[in-house]
């Protein structure tokens, strides 16, 4: 059989076992190959042999599957083993195995074609019934999955789905109650966790469902209770709403008003809000201002909670008046910073809730909720003004609850900055002018100026009382903005806007002050400049800016070459040694060489300490008016007063002398005696020496005026060597005039600060007084002018002269040479003079324009006093005057010669007709009657009648006359 097997399995047969698992009913055999067949032929033929060999086989080998052939052989070996029998015996099967299959072979190619047909059938039955064995299985299957899904199961869920359903809404129920029960413990929570809106949500949802399940009687009593918790909800929210007022929380404004809106309360909590801004202020205030009086008051007794805060803000000491000022506006900003984020939240989500619902169902919703928005809107915008005018009221108190009259100057000044600041914030906030505090501030500000003027000017009478008027040494390019109290006017911002506050990359005046701390820090915050930064560098070292300026002080200036270098500039620039562009030229140089008499130092402005201090108490009372507006024209007016003052006491002390008034050349013009009798009336106590010797006590009316100064007993003006004191005069007079130009550069910026009402007062100061200030070099030089010259001595010299001479003479006269050793003697003290003090070439040229009209004026009188003249005479007048002029034109750059005319002419009227006479006496007034009659009698005498003489001398009284 197990040959059979193999041989079925070489046949590419299969077992009916084997062939369980293929359904198909056909199976294709395979039949032997030519090969296998050669093979099984090629073994021996003989059928005889062949068949002994079978025969030859044991029995055993025939009996079942379960005989072990090769255990049945290994059993017949013998013990001891042979190889070449084993071999011969192994050779013994191989023939009985070969003859085996050979016969075997030959049984199946005589029975394969009725075997393979028969196993076709086997096969093709097998398949049919593996094919019945799986429809029968999947049949069973689909018949116990019907049962179990559409009968058991289907029934089962719909039992269990009911159960279900019963059980979730008791369930729900039984949640619910559970719910209720702990609301108490979840609010509490929701409420420290300041979530007002879930809080109030909840609590309305427990409302709800405690309605719904009433029927449980363990939740009878839930109602009421839930009612008392949304009441305290509400005293919770009140005071979370009220926290916004100091500092402004987005989040935390938002919930507040998320839950306003669920309670339908918007409109109650827009009126709570307001009531708690009112609050917040008051409060602010108090404990700002409780917390510096108790700090100052230390351990007193009084009871300062209990005052109230107009009272309060009396007990401030002046040290801590600043500080708690600054503290008040700071705590101030911040409640008013809170309700400008306020209403900029409200545009904001009110843009928001504005946008249409996509559809038209809640058009009554829509209206209620417009209505709610426009009643916000305007509450807020009517609330501004109400805020505003607290903080107005609040501050006015403390204003005016101390006495700010003796505060010092920066003091004051920082406490009109703060103001002025906090007045910038209502524009911005309000757009309020700030009548209350414009108004308090005003009244202290009128007070505390009137006050410091008052002081300002008492020891503006000292320091000119004291001043020995010297030169105070500044650098060639000072400028009064050099000086700390000018700095104000070189900075673009607004008087009430610091300079800290300027940082944005747009204009600075476009960016409030609101969106510029919007994230934070204080506008108050801002602190005076440093006082390092009002260092200032305007004085010169030794008083000479260049060494080489101090040396070769007067040479002769007609060789260029012995000119310094520096000499040829205007002026060098100390900080960077640039020479400017316009140089001067050589004839400019030469034609200064007598006239000019600065050479010697850089051309750098003449002024006094005292000038210093007025400049700068201009500049002081400048930056009050830039910061108070509303004071302008009292600062303009006591500003004038400064320089009225200053005007005045450099005349009394230099130019007054009714000697020399009365001259008639002129010298105080009537413009100027005005300005002086204006000053005098309305600013000099003339009673003041009256006063201090009877002890009385002045007036109110005296009290704004101030008594007249006096000159230093240092300030010596009858010397001689010292040309009676002219470089006092000239630094005296040339800083007048140099305030003089100060006041003429800040009169657009005071015309600006100056109400338009009170602007003619300006414009009559400016054009009355500040222009008059350099008419005063005439009456105060005259003085120098009148003594440096002896005309006496010219007068004596002249009496001695024979001028009825016969012949006409070619020497001019020895008064002549004395004069002019008069001007040389004159030319050098003023190089002298011009060693300490520059001269300028306007007082140069008024100094010598008074000699020569002094000296003109001399020899007009000299000839007047001529007793007999002849022709002869009379032509050596002309050729002494005319020697004069020729040797005077060297010593002075002076062009015309004043009062030539006048002495010329007087000359020549010798040889007028009596006709001519009588028009010349009409016509030429300038001349005395004294003049005018030593004309008719002594040179007229010899060619005129009598009578004629007495017609004359009748028509010269007569022009005298109405001097009288």
């Amino acid at each position: 059989m197990q040959k059979i097997k193999s041989l079925m399995t070489r046949q590419g047969l299969k077992s009916p076992q084997e062939s369980m698992t293929d359904l198909s009913p056909v199976e294709n055999f395979r039949i032997p190959s030519k090969e296998e067949l050669r093979e099984m032929r090629e073994q021996p033929v003989d059928p005889q042999a062949e068949q002994e060999i079978i025969d030859g086989i044991e029995e055993v080998y025939f009996s079942g599957d379960s005989f072990d052939m090769v255990r049945h052989e290994l059993e017949k070996l013998p013990p001891d083993l042979n190889l070449q029998e084993l071999e011969e015996y192994r050779d013994k099967l191989k023939s009985q195995q070969a003859a085996v299959s050979e016969q075997v072979a030959d049984l199946i190619l005589e029975k394969q074609p009725s075997y393979v047909k028969e196993l076709e059938r086997v096969t093709s039955l097998q398949t049919n019934l593996q094919l019945a064995a799986v429809i029968c299985t999947n049949a069973r299957r689909q018949l116990s999955l019907a049962k179990e899904g559409f009968t058991g199961a289907s029934l089962g869920l719909l039992a269990n789905q009911r159960r279900r359903q019963l059980l979730t809404g008791l369930l729900k129920s039984l949640r619910t109650i559970k719910t209720l029960q702990r609301t108490d413990v979840r609010l509490s929570e929701m409420l420290e966790e300041e979530d007002y809106p879930g809080a109030i949500q909840l609590c309305l949802e427990c409302q709800k469902a405690a309605s719904t399940f009433k029927h449980y009687s363990c939740i009878s009593e839930l109602n009421s209770k839930l009612q008392d918790t949304l009441e305290q909800i509400e005293e919770q929210l009140d005071v979370a709403l009220s926290k916004t007022c100091k500092h402004f929380d987005v989040t935390h404004y938002t919930k507040v008003q998320l839950a306003y809106t669920l309670l339908g309360k918007t409109q109650t909590a827009m009126d709570q809000l307001h009531m708690h801004f009112t609050q917040a202020i008051h409060n602010t205030v108090f404990q700002v201002v409780l917390g510096y009086v108790e700090l100052c008051a230390g351990n007193a007794d009084t009871k300062f909670q209990k005052m109230q805060y107009k009272d309060l803000c009396t007990h401030i000491t002046p040290d801590s008046y600043i500080p708690c000022l600054t503290d008040l506006c700071k705590a101030l900003w911040e409640v008013m910073l809170s309700y400008h984020r306020t209403m900029q939240w409200h545009e904001e989500h009110d843009s928001e809730d504005a946008a249409p619902a996509p559809d038209g169902g809640g058009a009554a919703g829509a209206d209620e909720s417009n209505f709610g928005r426009s009643y916000v809107k305007k509450k807020l915008e009517h609330g501004l003004t109400r805020i505003w005018q607290d903080v107005q009221l609040k501050v006015k108190a403390y204003l005016l609850g101390t006495d700010m009259s003796n505060f010092k100057y920066d003091d004051f000044i920082f406490v009109l900055d703060i103001i002025s600041r906090l007045m910038q914030v209502g524009v911005e906030f309000c757009g309020s002018k700030s009548e209350v505090l414009q108004e308090s501030i005003k009244r202290q500000s009128v007070n505390y100026f009137k006050n410091y003027h008052r002081t300002r000017l008492e020891e503006l009478r000292m320091f000119l009382e004291n001043e020995t008027w010297e030169l105070c040494p500044v650098k060639s390019n000072f400028s009064i903005a050099q000086l700390h109290e000018f700095k104000f006017m070189g900075q673009s911002r607004s008087p009430s806007v610091s300079p800290s506050r300027q940082t944005s990359a747009r204009n600075p005046a476009d960016v409030s002050l609101f969106e510029q701390y919007y994230q934070g820090g204080n506008p108050f915050e801002v602190q005076i400049d440093n006082k390092e930064d009002e260092t200032e560098d305007v004085l010169a070292s030794n008083g000479y800016e260049s060494d080489e300026l101090e040396k070769n002080v007067y040479q002769d200036y007609d060789s260029d070459s012995d000119v310094p270098e520096e000499l040829k500039r205007d002026y060098v620039d100390e900080q960077t040694g640039d020479v400017p562009v316009k140089s001067v030229s050589r004839e400019t140089l030469r034609s200064r060489k007598k006239s000019d008499y600065s050479l010697n130092k850089v051309n750098a402005p003449i002024l006094t300490n005292t000038t210093l201090n007025v400049i700068r108490l201009v500049g002081k009372y400048m930056q009050m008016m830039n910061i108070l507006k509303p004071i302008a024209f009292d600062v303009i007016h006591c500003m004038s007063q400064l320089f009225d003052y200053y005007l005045y006491a450099v005349y009394t002390f230099f130019g007054r002398n009714d000697m020399y008034e009365s001259s008639g050349l002129g010298l105080i013009s009537s413009r100027l005696r005005t300005t002086l009798n204006r000053i005098q009336e309305s600013l000099i106590d003339v009673e003041a020496a009256a006063e201090s010797a009877g002890g009385h006590a002045p007036s109110e009316e005296r009290k704004e005026k101030v008594p007249s100064p006096h000159l230093s007993q240092l300030v010596v003006l009858t010397a001689s060597g010292t040309l009676y004191g002219l470089a006092e005069r000239v630094v005296a007079t040339e800083s007048l005039v140099f305030l003089a130009e100060q006041f003429e550069f800040l009169q657009p910026h005071l015309d600006t600060m100056m109400p338009a009402v009170k602007k003619p007062f300006l414009q009559q100061f400016y054009s009355q007084t500040v222009s008059t200030a350099s008419e005063l070099r005439k009456p105060i030089y005259w003085m120098v002018a009148a003594k440096a010259i002896d005309y006496e001595q010219m007068l004596l010299l002249m009496a001695g002269v024979k001028w009825d001479i016969k012949e006409i003479m070619s020497q001019h006269n020895v008064y002549v040479d004395v004069l002019l050793k008069e001007f040389e003697q004159f030319n050098k003290r003023l190089g002298d003079v011009s060693r300490h003090v520059r001269i300028p070439l306007p007082v140069s040229n008024v100094l010598w324009e008074h000699c020569i009209r002094l000296a003109n004026r001399t020899l007009v009188e000299g000839y007047a006093n001529v007793k007999k003249c002849s022709n002869e005479g009379r032509a050596l007048m002309q050729l002494d005057f005319q020697q004069f002029l020729t040797k005077l034109e060297k010593l002075t750059d002076i062009r015309p010669i004043p009062d030539k005319e006048f002495v010329e002419t007087y000359i020549k009227a010798y040889y007028l007709t009596e006709n001519d006479m009588e028009q010349f006496i009409k016509n030429h007034r300038e001349y005395s009657m004294k003049q005018l009659t030593n004309l008719v009698n002594v040179c007229l005498g010899s060619h005129i009648n009598k009578k004629a003489r007495q017609k004359l001398l009748a028509a010269i009284d007569d022009i005298d006359r109405p001097k009288r």
